[in-house]
């Protein structure tokens, strides 16, 4: 327990006959208690000296612009890592900026914890108009796994304990902490205080499957004709990867990587058929799906993205989820090390049919000719394939970068070029499709992976979060932001046919913004063509520093919504 010897925020320094100290203290020795090193946030009343007690006691704070932005590295933090990433924000508007981020982690299952500094609470009870008055506790549930409120400082020990508990175990997801300021300015005397601290012990339990479970999924993967292994970014989150490939290697099984797990196995692996995804996923008759859900990003599990009849085996840490769509024939309840470990343990027993591995390869060869031809187009304007195919060649031989990924054309198109060799490098916009988390990820792979970070941004997407350049300078962080720059949403060729005013998708096509990290430090690039774009990043990269390459993309080139025209109601949606 760290006693403060030096004054409390506005009192004297306490005697060492009776030592003191205060809940500013309490927060960061919780923390430091369970192995916390880094807190994302951005300071202001009443958590202001939490970030200042927090860096003289050895933790690291990475200040931002936006909560929003904070909110985004900790859950980013918690993915990479498997333990919580921490948040710390102001009240009101600053913890429901930070709101947006928590609810988005409770959606992709990672790991995060926002603690909010609060009003007090017989003044926000009462409605007597408090700074900042806000019922932020009743606010955070709907979006969340759990949220706490802290009324003493002796239970801001057992509220981080329980956060991180909740946040980690089971389905991992987002914990809100909320903590009023009298509670963070509240003396105690040091003994009390530090013999309120608790030390989580396996925060995340292992979870067996049943010996009859995984019978069942065996013998359904053992008769299948056409199986298919499909891997969530939960398989990549397990950290379970040599389990994993030991079993997809025994077997012969073809798998297919979402987006966040590409690397979990090379996608050069001659068994991985993201080349051919829509016939994998139309004619498998049997699927494992391994940390992926069924929701909207696999078509529910129905036709037509999906055959008739299709039998699915699902693990999940979760019984809730099972069924939540197609119906599971074979679940297996457990944590994905432990099912894939006792899957390793019959592997013997299943093995790939022959002419379904050769029709995928047959169809897989196919897509990849094409895409060749697509990428080896060299248009003027550039289009986003010339763009994407001199940052492919850059980074083949740099297996130690990060890739963040977001947009529209920019996500799509990246994810199916870019290829990846390693588990955990490569964070895009996930379940909900969020814009605006590229640069607080890009952030945490640089603090949290220490090795370079490549975003590969839309310029729409880039914009929800672009002053985090200075934040990435402020600390001198080794990311390089490559911002696709077609002038628009979508696309920079829209007409308003009524007015001067822009279309509704149109931004500005000659906006440059490689000079936006210039004014904080940094080091801009303006390209217009792939051979300048490959020169550009591979001299960032050298660098070490930040930096940021505008390309500029050819504003007729991008399609509405990029994959998702379908998703778009009929009418005026999709024309230009």
């Amino acid at each position: 327990m760290n006693v403060n010897t030096t004054p409390l925020i506005d009192g004297p320094a306490p005697s060492t006959a009776s030592a003191r100290t205060d809940g500013y203290h309490v927060v960061v020795d919780a923390l430091k208690r369970n192995g916390v090193e880094t807190i994302y946030g951005v300071v202001g009343i009443p958590v202001t000296d939490v970030a200042r007690v927090a860096q003289a006691q050895g933790l690291r704070y990475i200040g931002f612009r936006h909560e929003s932005d904070a909110g985004h590295a900790a859950a980013a933090a918690g993915f990479l890592t498997k333990r919580p990433g921490f948040c710390l924000t102001v009240s009101a508007p600053g913890f429901l900026n930070g709101l947006v981020a928590l609810a988005n982690a409770t959606t992709n299952c990672f790991p995060m914890v926002q603690i909010s500094g609060s009003s007090e609470r017989h003044i926000v009870d009462l409605q007597r108009g408090d700074y900042e008055e806000m019922d932020q506790l009743a606010a955070a549930k709907p979006f969340v796994k759990a949220a706490f409120r802290v009324n003493r400082v002796t239970d801001i020990g057992l509220a981080i304990a329980r956060a991180i508990r909740t946040a980690s175990s089971g389905r991992p997801g987002g914990v809100y902490l909320d903590i009023p300021a009298a509670v963070l300015g509240e003396v105690i005397d040091a003994d009390a205080a530090a013999a309120s601290l608790r030390t989580v012990v396996d925060a995340a339990p292992e979870q067996s499957p049943s010996p009859a479970a995984v019978d069942r999924a065996v013998a359904l993967l053992a008769g299948a004709e056409r199986p298919l292994v499909v891997l969530g970014k939960g398989a990549a989150y397990a950290q379970a990867d040599s389990t994993i490939r030991r079993f997809l290697e025994a077997t012969g099984l073809p798998f297919l990587p979402m987006s966040m797990a590409k690397g979990l196995l090379p996608d050069t692996h001659p068994q991985s058929v993201a080349a051919a995804r829509s016939m994998a996923l139309r004619d498998a008759d049997v699927v494992l799906l391994v940390g992926a859900r069924l929701n909207w990003l696999l078509g529910h599990g129905e036709p037509p993205q999906w055959a008739p009849g299709v039998k699915f085996i699902q693990i999940d840490i979760d019984p809730g989820e099972l069924d939540s769509n197609a119906p599971i024939a074979a679940p297996l309840v457990g944590d994905i090390a432990s099912v894939m470990e006792a899957l390793n343990e019959r592997a013997q027993f299943i093995d790939a049919p022959f002419r379904w591995r050769e029709q995928l390869g047959e169809r897989r060869a196919r897509n990849a000719e094409s895409m060749a031809k697509r990428l080896a187009a060299d248009s003027q304007p550039m289009r986003f394939y010339g763009a994407l195919r001199a940052i492919r060649d850059v980074l083949r031989d740099r297996r130690d970068v990060y890739v963040v990924n977001e947009g529209a054309n920019a996500l799509d198109l990246a994810r199916n070029v870019i290829d990846m060799s390693v588990p955990r490098h490569r964070l895009d916009s996930g379940t909900w499709g969020v814009m605006g988390v590229g640069m607080g990820y890009a952030i945490a792979a640089a603090v949290e992976g220490g090795g370079p970070v490549v975003a590969i941004e839309g310029d729409s997407a880039f914009g929800f979060s672009a002053m985090e350049l200075e934040t990435i300078c402020r600390y001198r962080l080794p990311v390089v932001v490559v911002v696709l720059n077609n002038g628009g949403v979508y696309r920079g060729d829209g007409q308003n046919p009524v007015s001067p005013d822009p279309s509704p998708t149109t931004l500005m096509p000659a906006a440059r913004h490689d000079r936006l990290i210039e004014a904080f430090g940094g080091t801009g690039y303006h390209v217009t063509t792939p051979a300048e774009l490959g020169t550009a990043l591979t001299e960032a990269l050298t660098s070490g520093g930040p930096a940021v390459i505008d390309c500029v993309i050819d504003p007729t080139d991008g399609t509405e919504s990029g994959h998702l025209t379908h998703l778009n109601p009929t009418g005026l949606a999709g024309t230009n």
